[in-house]
């Protein structure tokens, strides 16, 4: 599988380490009355979609940046690849 970086150009996929749900950018706010049930959540509670899936990749073996991977997970087939920092910037997060 390859992974088209948005810098570096295609990479083959074993340069890059899964991370889970992209969603992990949206970290809950830590100042919240129900912080502790959010957070519960967010560490713990992961769906398991068959079809088009926000993922993030680390590329470990490379420039080790974090990217939002849109991946159908039935096909394999990747279908956007943007830098995760941009992605949470446009999202509101600028972690």
């Amino acid at each position: 599988m390859l992974i088209n970086h948005p810098i570096l150009g295609p990479r083959d996929a074993a340069e890059f380490v899964y991370k889970g749900d992209a969603r992990l950018i949206q970290r809950p706010d830590w100042q919240a009355d129900d912080a502790v049930a959010q957070f519960t959540d967010y560490g713990y509670l992961r769906d398991n979609p068959a079809g088009l899936h926000r993922e993030l990749w680390f590329h470990e073996q490379g420039d080790r940046s974090w990217l939002v991977v849109t991946r159908d997970t039935t096909t394999h087939e990747i279908t956007k690849v943007e830098l995760a920092r941009v992605v949470a910037r446009a999202e509101g997060r600028s972690r």
